[in-house]
């Protein structure tokens, strides 16, 4: 931490602590600022106070005096000033008030100091063991018994960034005093230095308009509310150290020590028709899909070619928001004609021995964000076939050219698994799952999807696995053998990945494997992630700590410490008929992602009334925002006017 510029001390008795800050930062072009709550005569009365005033004045500070400090704003001296820290030691009311009404102390004092502090300013409070009701207290008190001092600044928009011992022993004239209003210390001896820094505003959901090609028609369309924050972030993106984009370079690398590993950089649409998800639907659930009616269809596009497929733009409408992803750049094209070849050359080799029961309100839509890259990789892989076999060499090239092999030290992995046999062509990007929310439920995240094609005697599946486990192993990844393949897990998030064959062979003798991973979940796993919604924060405290490249085990450092957990519940009518996948959508936009679980905690059928009256439990919990039970609770109305208004519930 960086020495303050200006540094303003709160709620001071003796001033003895302020000025043994004014005589450390003497040298230094810190200027300090002393305030107490008494008036001048009265402040002057402690013992020792007058000669501390007097240091702190030849040190070039200032002394203020009647300074309420849950009024900060309203003070003269500090009108138009701006502190880089601003401190309050041991906090108290006075005499023998209670947990309660120091609690509203703090919270008064949090809502004034944000009124003067910096940007990038911090807030030091101290508090006697016990006080703050976090973890970091040994022994700690009962939560309901504390004066809840991360909920309190929360209250301000404030999180608690850091908590360390308070070192009374650095500033040897400090003399604490004011213990029940008297002239006596406050025991600080395991004494903690709490720290606080802004949080980051919410921002609101907004709507996205998408325009891009599908199936050589051009289409736009809205992407929900709830998902307007997970698009063209570009985690993927060339040169970027988001730890999505660590995580895969670490399975590439990895890989690639026993296998050529040759990753397309063509751009894929996020529509798919639920004609291409029926093509290849390995354990997709048609019912967890985010089924998307169009805004418009270009019924007229001709017919696109390799030459003119880079002039189609995929855009969205967003003026706050700059295009920095690859998913923002030229869509990929597939002609209409050549679509209808790939369907009808690989329906019988690519359908899944599970059959699509394509949702109805998916019959009338037909359109649906990718819930997989596999039909994707499909197209991608039989049309660079087509590419290579109609055009020859310079075609060949071309394609050659929309992908980047990954170099490592390959060892065959047996003999004759040389050449094309032990290549694996990868994709990797954003998928889409309407699931219920749950803690490690991810309705948005990045797949890494790699296929090869392998002589059956290799075993490729048992090599795979093999070296999957080698990689990941260390990070808690284990590997369960399943028919037809293997299933990544890992505590406490559950599936992370999948190793399963396909019939896309012709020839027996030959296997064809396709690995699929959750970058998100492994990513979470590599950096010790509490909460997979931290790789999505806008805030820099998160990716600054990713800017050098860690390599993977290196634990993420939390910028917000013991966030506390907010629970309401809900109750409602319906009609004869419920959708509660719209109703975890509603639940999502309305609290911003902060809601990490919901729970239904009970459900009633009125027996004459057609109506059925439904409970649900919520936990409000973020790891990337200051969250108070205020900031919740509005989350929590805002729910219910949601609900009242789109879904068309009575609340209860």
């Amino acid at each position: 931490m960086s020495p303050s510029r200006s540094m303003l001390l709160v709620g001071e008795g003796n001033f003895s602590f302020s000025a043994s800050v004014s005589q450390a930062y003497a040298e230094t072009e810190t200027s300090i600022t002393a305030t107490c709550l008494q008036q001048q005569d009265e402040a002057l009365r402690h013992e020792g106070a007058a000669g501390n005033v007097q240091i702190i004045k030849d040190s070039g500070g200032t002394v203020l005096f009647g300074v309420d400090c849950t009024k900060l704003g309203e003070c003269a001296s500090l009108q138009g000033r701006v502190f880089d820290r601003v401190v309050f030691n041991f906090p108290h009311c006075g005499r023998k008030s209670g947990v309660k009404k120091n609690r509203e102390l703090l919270r008064n004092f949090f809502l004034s100091c944000v009124q003067v502090l910096a940007e990038d300013g911090e807030v030091h409070v101290s508090l006697c063991n016990g006080q703050g009701g976090t973890p970091a207290d040994q022994p700690r008190r009962e939560w309901h018994n504390s004066w809840q001092v991360a909920a309190m600044a929360a209250e301000a928009h404030l999180i608690l960034s850091d908590i360390r011992p308070f070192e009374s022993e650095k500033y040897q004239s400090y003399k604490c005093t004011g213990y029940r209003s008297q002239d006596k210390g406050f025991h600080v001896e395991k004494a903690l230095l709490h720290v606080f820094t802004h949080s980051l505003p919410y921002t609101s959901a907004r709507t996205l308009k998408v325009e891009e090609a599908v199936e050589g028609e051009k289409v736009q369309y809205n992407v929900p509310a709830e998902l307007s924050d997970y698009m063209f972030r570009g985690f993927l993106c060339s040169g970027s150290v988001h730890p999505v984009r660590l995580a895969q370079d670490f399975l590439l690398e990895g890989l690639a020590e026993k296998w050529s590993v040759s990753m397309t950089t063509e751009t894929i649409p996020f529509l798919l028709t639920a004609k291409q998800l029926q093509t290849c639907c390995h354990d997709v659930d048609s019912t967890h899909c985010y089924w998307i009616h169009l805004l418009q269809k270009d019924l007229n596009s001709d017919t696109h070619t390799s030459e003119n497929k880079e002039k189609d733009r995929l855009t969205f409408s967003d003026s706050k928001r700059g295009v920095d992803s690859q998913d923002a750049q030229s869509a990929t094209c597939v002609t209409s004609d050549k679509v209808d070849r790939v369907k009808r050359k690989g329906a019988e080799s690519l359908r899944s021995a599970c059959s699509l029961d394509v949702d109805p309100e998916g019959e009338s839509a037909l359109y649906m964000l990718r819930p997989s890259l596999l039909p994707q990789m499909e197209e991608l892989l039989i049309k660079k076939e087509e590419l290579i076999n109609n055009a020859g060499s310079h075609s060949e090239t071309e394609v050659n050219n929309k992908s980047v092999e990954v170099e490592g030290n390959k060892e065959e992995p047996c003999e004759g698994c040389n050449g094309v046999t032990s290549l694996l062509f990868g994709i990797s990007g954003l998928v889409f799952r309407s699931i219920p929310i749950n803690l490690w439920a991810l309705p948005v995240f990045h797949e890494l999807l790699l296929r090869g094609v392998f002589p059956s005697e290799c075993e490729p599946i048992t090599l795979l696995g093999q070296r999957l486990e080698t990689l990941l192993a260390p990070y808690g990844v284990s590997l369960i053998t399943e028919q037809g393949g293997l299933r990544l897990t890992a505590q406490p998030m559950g599936l992370v990945g999948k190793v399963f064959t396909s019939n896309a062979c012709d020839n027996i003798s030959h296997i064809s494997v396709t690995v699929s991973l959750n970058l998100d979940l492994l990513a979470a796993l590599l950096f010790s992630l509490p909460d997979w919604r931290l790789l999505w924060s806008h805030d820099p405290r998160f990716s600054k700590q990713f800017g050098l490249h860690p390599s993977p085990g290196t634990p993420f450092r939390p910028f917000s410490l013991f966030p506390e957990h907010f629970s309401f519940d809900i109750s409602f009518w319906t009609g004869p008929t419920w959708e509660e996948k719209k109703f975890h959508a509603a639940v999502r936009e309305a609290s911003h992602g902060t809601v990490e679980q919901v729970k239904l905690i009970d459900r009633f059928s009125h027996p004459d009334l057609s109506q059925t009256s439904y409970c649900y439990r919520l936990i409000y919990h973020s790891h990337t925002h200051a969250l108070s039970h205020t900031q919740a609770l509005q989350f929590h109305k805002h729910l219910e006017s949601l609900l009242s208004s789109r879904l068309q519930v009575t609340i209860r």
